[in-house]
């Protein structure tokens, strides 16, 4: 025998459940004194795919301001973007350094 499902209710519980925007994070690219300029530019092209100039722009924020916002993703993609990042830096013997902080 198949259960009996009652419709009424199962409409109400899912009316109740809201979908709910996951939360976003800010990667942040942080300014050091070791890691080139031309380095910045190609991370910021090859893993955040920012257009050249969009990169040089970025970087020369970074450079200035000791920080700048790489992108804004979901937790998971910051993460491995970030993680990425620094991996390829460390490959290439740069203390590149990537945070993340939530976006409101």
């Amino acid at each position: 025998m198949l259960p009996v499902w009652d419709t009424e209710e199962s409409a109400t519980a899912e009316a109740e459940d809201e979908v709910r925007r996951p939360s976003l994070y800010r990667v942040l690219i942080h300014n050091d004194d070791y890691t080139t300029m031309d380095f910045v530019v190609f991370v910021l092209e090859s893993v955040f795919h920012r257009s050249e100039g969009d990169a040089i722009r970025l970087m020369l924020q970074v450079h200035q301001q000791g920080v700048g916002i790489a992108g804004i993703f979901t937790f998971e993609i910051a993460e491995m973007k970030a993680t990425e990042t620094m991996e390829l830096a460390r490959a290439n013997e740069y203390p590149l350094l990537c945070t993340l902080e939530e976006a409101e």
